[in-house]
């Protein structure tokens, strides 16, 4: 068995901790699900469960309690033993365009808004459509999946489509009312995409893993008046607002030339900022933009890999931590990234704290963890459902194998799922008690033939938009 030095964390042992058969209680309950793990970090807390087991039922966590315990009351219809593992819960990616994931690796080495203004829409303006946006999300679900991602919050057109996907990958998603002001290939102008995001959101009620939020593109794309609109809906059908803001500084110079402010500003006086309010980047935030977002309430989306690929800048985490921000993780869209994986950057999030800040206890390994998981549900409202290990919330689970030789030795399990494991090393998820990935291998999706289809997108996307 693995060391395992506890830092901070009370650390529960189980008594009897054997494989071996031990004798069930008179009448055992029947559940679904039994699994049984060398640890378990329930996130919530600060506790790292040591050989204990979680009991999931009707697509719920039922119990979380020493394996010898846990094998004498329950007596599930499926048993799966991980004594190499870790449980967490599923990672929540708090910020995508998952159906970019069809233009990863398009004019990479740019600037954000020569990449946008001269690339990535010329490309949309040829290519968006259901399909694509369909096919995009597929692929972007199979990654995600595949490393450990159970929920996404999605920023994109066709949220019909990406919604259809999601639901072949029996994926978690928060989808969003994309807003912007400009004609697409999905609407004509801003009250078209949030009358079609809307009537997306109504054709998806009955499904509980399917969401909305709110999304205005950013503060450059959207008029006083559609972030008007939108605060009436947020506050009508208890929606978050989805947005990018001072993601460079070229933005916040252009919105100081043509409203006489800055865009948080311009937000804050418009009552766009409170408790709903998910600031996606964040990058350039001075003192007092930080202690605002504090007051308010308000979360913040960090995506420290887009925000470098892009040179946008470093985004001043471990000052919005100290101050109480509720702060989450993405991976932005895979164009700018160029992958969906959170295990990459929780590392990122928490060396570049530290570096930035020039404190090395900035950001610890659980605080980290705490972003890819509960923050991310909090800020979306589902922490009541997912984002913790818990007795009575969505068993949305992630196992990754601290066994193999690249995780060895092992002092803090915790700490190894920040700085050592990577995406590589989770072996089974599931989501609302679904065993959606299993030794590696997707259980969901296996009818979409992904990489032809993927194929015939990229040659398309050369021909029609001239991408080399």
């Amino acid at each position: 068995m693995f060391g395992c030095s506890t830092r901070n964390l009370l650390v529960y042992h189980a008594v009897n901790a054997t494989l071996q058969p031990i004798a069930m209680t008179e009448n055992p309950e029947n559940i679904d699900l039994l699994i049984e793990a060398r640890w378990i970090a329930p996130i919530d807390t600060d506790d790292l469960l040591v050989n204990h087991a979680l009991a999931v039922h009707d697509g719920r966590i039922l119990a979380i309690l020493p394996a010898p315990e846990a094998r004498r009351r329950y007596l599930p219809a499926e048993r799966q033993t991980l004594d190499q593992h870790i449980l967490i819960p599923g990672l929540i990616n708090l910020h995508t365009h998952a159906a970019m994931s069809l233009m990863r690796g398009i004019a990479d080495d740019l600037p954000l808004m020569e990449w946008l203004q001269q690339h990535i829409w010329p490309a949309e303006a040829a290519m968006v459509s259901h399909a694509f946006v369909l096919d995009g999300t597929r692929l972007a679900c199979a990654e995600m999946l595949l490393g450990g991602i159970t929920c996404f919050n999605d920023m994109y057109f066709f949220p019909d489509a990406a919604a259809q996907a999601a639901n072949d990958f029996g994926m978690r998603a928060v989808l969003g009312v994309t807003t912007i002001e400009f004609p697409g290939n999905y609407a004509s102008d801003a009250d078209d995409y949030i009358a079609k995001g809307l009537a997306a959101r109504e054709a998806t009620a009955g499904n509980p893993l399917l969401s909305f939020c709110l999304a205005p593109h950013a503060p450059y794309t959207v008029t006083d008046r559609s972030f008007q609109r939108i605060i009436t809906l947020a506050e009508q059908l208890d929606l978050p607002i989805h947005c990018h803001i001072h993601e460079t500084r070229q933005e916040i110079a252009d919105s100081v030339a043509t409203h006489g402010k800055r865009p948080l500003q311009r937000l804050q006086e418009l009552g766009l900022i409170g408790p709903g309010f998910i600031g996606v980047h964040a990058v350039h935030l001075d003192d007092s933009e930080i202690a605002a977002i504090a007051t308010a309430g308000s979360s913040i989306a960090h995506c420290p890999t887009s925000n470098l690929k892009l040179a946008s800048g470093f985004a001043r985490i471990a000052e919005m931590h100290r101050a109480g921000i509720n702060i989450g993780l993405g991976t932005d869209g895979a164009a700018s990234n160029n992958r969906l994986d959170l295990f990459g950057e929780m590392r990122l999030a928490a060396l570049l704290a530290k570096g930035l800040s020039g404190d090395a206890s900035a950001l610890p390994a659980l605080e980290v963890l705490r972003m890819a998981t509960i923050n991310g549900a909090r800020a979306l409202g589902l922490d009541k459902i997912t984002g913790s290990l818990t007795p009575g919330k969505a068993a949305d689970i992630c196992a990754v194998n601290l066994g193999q030789l690249q995780c060895q030795p092992c002092f803090d399990p915790l700490s190894h799922l920040v700085h050592v494991a990577g995406r590589e090393q989770v072996t089974d998820v599931w989501v609302a008690g679904r065993h959606l990935v299993e030794n590696k291998t997707l259980r969901a999706g296996n009818e979409f033939p992904l990489d032809a289809t993927t194929a015939l997108w990229q040659n398309a996307l050369e021909v029609r938009s001239g991408i080399q």
